[in-house]
C-alpha cells in the first residue's frame, strides 16, 4: 500500500493531476477539497494517498488532510458508494461539512452531489455516523491537517473555463449540468471557478 508520495507537480488537470517522485510519474486523483490547497506546477507537495485495485487498473488518490482520507476509506466501506461518489462528495463539501451533514441527517444536502440519490444518502448518514463520532471534534473544526505538507498558491490554467468544465464532468456532473454551474463564473483560476460553481449547486 502506498501511504503518501512527495515530489514535484508536472500536471494539473483537476481532479487529476502528474506527480514526479524521484523520476517515476504518479497519476493521482483527488477530491477539489484538497486541489484548492495545491501548489503550482513544478513545485512540491506531499499528500496522503488510497490505492483502489481494480481488475482493468489501479488507481491512487490523494489527500491534503487526513480527515479526507479517513472519509474517503469509510464512505468506500458503504454499501453503494465507489471511489467516484466518494471523491465527489469530497469535492462538494469539506470533510468538515461532511461531518456536520451526518450529525445533522441532513440527506437534502448530500443529494445535491451527482450520483447520490435519497437511498445513498440515508446509508450514508447511518453508516459514517459512528465514524464521524469516532474521529471526534477535530473534523468539525477543520482539524487533521497533520502530514498534509500543501501551500496556497495558484496555478496558471490555459484555458480555466474548459479545465473547470471538464472538471465537473469527472466529478460525474452532466455537462449540461456543468454548463450551468458555471454560468456567470467567467473570472479567476481553473479551481476558483470550480469552488465557486460547486458552491452554487450546493444552494
Amino acid at each position: 500500500m502506498i501511504g503518501s508520495l512527495e515530489g514535484l507537480i508536472v500536471h494539473k488537470s483537476p481532479p487529476h493531476l502528474l506527480l514526479d517522485v524521484g523520476g517515476v510519474g504518479y497519476e493521482i486523483e483527488a477530491p477539489m477539497s484538497s486541489f484548492y490547497g495545491l501548489p503550482g506546477t513544478g513545485e512540491r507537495v506531499r499528500l496522503l494517498t488510497h490505492l483502489v485495485v481494480r481488475e482493468d487498473a489501479h488507481i491512487l488518490y490523494g489527500f491534503a488532510t487526513a480527515d479526507e482520507r479517513v472519509v474517503f476509506r469509510a464512505l468506500l466501506k458503504v454499501s453503494g458508494v465507489g471511489p467516484k461518489i466518494a471523491l465527489a462528495l469530497l469535492s462538494g463539501m469539506s470533510a468538515a461539512d461532511f461531518a456536520r451533514c451526518v450529525r445533522e441527517s441532513n440527506h437534502a444536502a448530500l443529494t445535491r452531489i451527482p450520483g447520490v440519490g435519497r437511498k445513498i444518502a440515508e446509508r450514508v448518514v447511518i453508516e459514517m455516523r459512528d465514524h464521524i463520532d469516532a474521529l471526534g471534534a477535530g473534523m468539525i473544526t477543520g482539524g487533521g491537517r497533520e502530514g498534509a505538507g500543501v501551500i496556497a498558491a495558484q496555478d496558471v490554467a490555459a484555458d480555466p473555463a474548459s479545465e473547470a468544465w471538464n472538471a465537473l464532468v469527472a466529478l460525474g456532473y452532466k455537462p449540461a449540468e456543468a454548463t450551468k454551474m458555471l454560468k456567470g463564473v467567467d473570472t479567476g483560476s481553473t479551481e476558483e471557478r470550480i469552488r465557486r460553481a460547486l458552491q452554487s449547486a450546493a444552494i
